[in-house]
């Protein structure tokens, strides 16, 4: 693979040579850049959801700061940002029980707004296979818990606060793809996301009943080994996770042809090592040709400038050996979240090796982190690297209708 650093030493010279050309040129043109620049809109330690006047100048301050797409949370601490029919059959919850959301349907406001605003809209289905979040499995596993996922001694299967499903379980995966074919069916978005929870398990997990006599049906009565990382046992997980991703994106397509599939997914192979997510897999051409991945944004939330540039590295589909051009691969930063905002210095020197290593965009992790300390993030951006308005690298579906 390429050193990005002698990469970015040719694009500074190509840059040179071309203000040069243009110079001599008696009228010069100045093309529209094709870049994907997204941000992750959330529920939390974030209030713009909570009303439409907010949206409308959430919307309204990303389009004059030159953003082109926005990922916004519908489906987190096991309730939907969206009025939900599926829910509603299924826990008797049709949307977040925040009062600021009665009587509204956020994701159909952020959708009006952000579309007239030629901002691409994909919703983001934050928790994934998550029922809850230090709340022992919420009112998702209250009400279904034979739907609960579990580690080698019996218990709900927990990591890092988070309380699972079991993304094994054939009711759990219907009610993932119907909530997910819900959106696709009703909204008039321009496509989908999963992320580091979707899909994915711990790796601790399986050894619930149902997944253990599962197992055991296909390998001649033997049960799943004590030793969770043991490697077949491991592969074998994952490779239904990757029958879940496969069966997603086909689906969708079948419904949309035009929808958007996109995947957030943690960084590779940690994603593989916790979490069973082979997002390899994902963006790999099958036997038939085919992948299942629109997008892909690796969570590339590193602290360090120097960190950042060695994972975003490894990331790359030549570093990954993945034969497959297709997919668009755009990394995840992480500006801000608690008390952490990412320096200005950070931020120009990640943007300048994403272009280095070949990537037109990112994404950025999450809205308020472009407001603190008075817009200084997104004044940034917009005097040094989103200085015009930019083209998605695909046409969005709503482009697609006007």
């Amino acid at each position: 693979m390429f050193n990005c650093r002698y990469a970015l030493r040719r694009i500074l010279l190509c840059t040179l040579a071309a203000h040069f050309v243009l110079g001599c040129c008696n009228e010069p043109t100045q093309q529209t850049p094709i870049e994907l620049r997204g941000v992750w809109l959330t529920n939390v330690d974030s209030h713009v959801l909570e009303s439409r006047g907010q949206i409308a100048a959430a919307m309204q301050f990303l389009a004059d700061h030159h953003f082109n797409l926005v990922y916004p949370v519908v489906w987190n601490k096991g309730m939907t940002l969206y009025r939900s029919d599926v829910m509603k059959q299924s826990f008797d919850i049709d949307i977040d029980t925040l009062t600021a959301y009665r009587g509204r349907d956020p994701l159909a406001e952020v959708i009006e707004e952000a579309h007239k605003r030629n901002i691409a809209v994909i919703p983001w289905f934050e928790f994934g296979f998550a029922a809850s979040h230090n709340d022992r499995g919420g009112h998702i596993l209250r009400t279904k818990p034979h739907w609960a996922a579990q580690d080698r001694e019996g218990k709900l299967l927990a990591k890092n606060g988070f309380e699972w499903m079991n993304a094994y379980h054939p009711e759990v995966q219907e009610f993932m793809l119907a909530l997910v074919t819900e959106v696709v069916r009703k909204y008039n978005i321009d496509g989908v996301q999963g992320d580091d929870r979707l899909p994915a398990q711990p790796i601790e997990g399986g050894y619930d009943a149902w997944t253990a006599a599962r197992y055991a049906g296909l390998h001649n009565g033997k049960m799943p080994p004590w030793d969770f990382r043991e490697k077949e046992w491991q592969r074998w997980r994952a490779d239904q996770l990757n029958a879940f991703a496969r069966k997603l994106y086909r689906h969708l397509k079948s419904i949309k042809p035009a929808v958007v599939v996109s995947w957030s997914p943690s960084i590779y192979p940690w994603s593989f090592d916790e979490y069973l997510q082979d997002w390899r897999a994902w963006i790999s051409l099958d036997s038939s040709g085919h992948c299942y991945a629109d997008l892909i944004h690796p969570q590339n939330y590193r602290y360090e400038i120097g960190d950042y540039k060695k994972t975003l590295d490894t990331q790359s589909r030549d570093s990954m050996r993945v034969n497959n051009t297709r997919p668009y691969l755009y990394p995840g930063i992480l500006l801000n979240v608690g008390s952490y905002l990412m320096s200005e210095e950070y931020l120009q020197e990640a943007i300048r090796y994403n272009r280095a290593c070949g990537y037109a965009g990112e994404v950025f992790f999450f809205y308020e982190g472009l407001r603190k300390e008075n817009d200084k993030m997104a004044k940034l951006l917009k005097e040094h690297f989103y200085q015009t308005p930019a083209r998605l690298p695909f046409t969005p579906a709503f482009l697609k209708t006007k």
